[in-house]
């Protein structure tokens, strides 16, 4: 080091050298732990823009009114054909009357129907597509571990984690098998 600091001067010559050198760099490889600086950042705001918009969890009257207005359609569809089969059976005269009245109704009437009806339970289907129904299960801390390693790529340089990953698989098998879940 004493070569280094005859031939470049003083210290301070020695930290503009280092820090030319740092802005040369990063001018072909970004900074990657301000780049996670900036990651974690970004994720912060996003949750806190979050927690802000459910700040006040109650629903007033008109809410819980419109959600169970839109929980209505499904069985009432499913109730009302029902009621048709006993209705056709209790009195078919009365019934065949209701059909040929149907059968008066304009395709254009029909055609929409059928529209409303698919993008009502298409709409509800998309919505159930992007949220899952199940909640994700509990991560365990060897599963967190375990995931920790195999993004930093640990796995394939080191035989020991190979033998641990090999362990913590077989007994997810067993716990599978076993159907209790949780592993000791």
């Amino acid at each position: 080091m004493g070569l280094i600091q005859r031939i470049l001067g003083p210290s301070d010559g020695i930290n503009a050298a280092a820090n030319a050198v740092t802005g040369v760099a990063e001018v072909f490889h970004a900074n990657e732990t301000r780049r996670m600086e900036l990651s974690a950042d970004a994720q912060a705001a996003a949750l806190a823009a979050m927690g802000d918009e459910f700040q006040y969890g109650r629903y007033g009257f008109f809410d819980r009114m419109v959600n169970g207005i839109n929980r209505l359609p499904r069985p009432m569809l499913a109730f009302g054909t029902l009621g048709l089969f006993v209705f056709a059976m209790v009195d078919p005269t009365a019934f065949s009357e209701r059909m040929a009245g149907l059968n008066h109704v304009p395709e254009p009437l029909w055609w929409l129907l059928g529209a409303i009806v698919s993008f009502y339970f298409g709409a509800r289907e998309m919505h159930y597509f992007r949220t899952p129904t199940m909640p994700p299960r509990p991560r365990l801390a060897r599963d967190t571990v375990a995931q920790e390693a195999l993004e930093s790529g640990a796995r394939d340089m080191n035989p020991a984690l190979q033998d641990w990953f090999a362990e913590q698989a077989e007994m997810d098998r067993g716990d599978d098998q076993s159907g209790s879940g949780l592993a000791d």
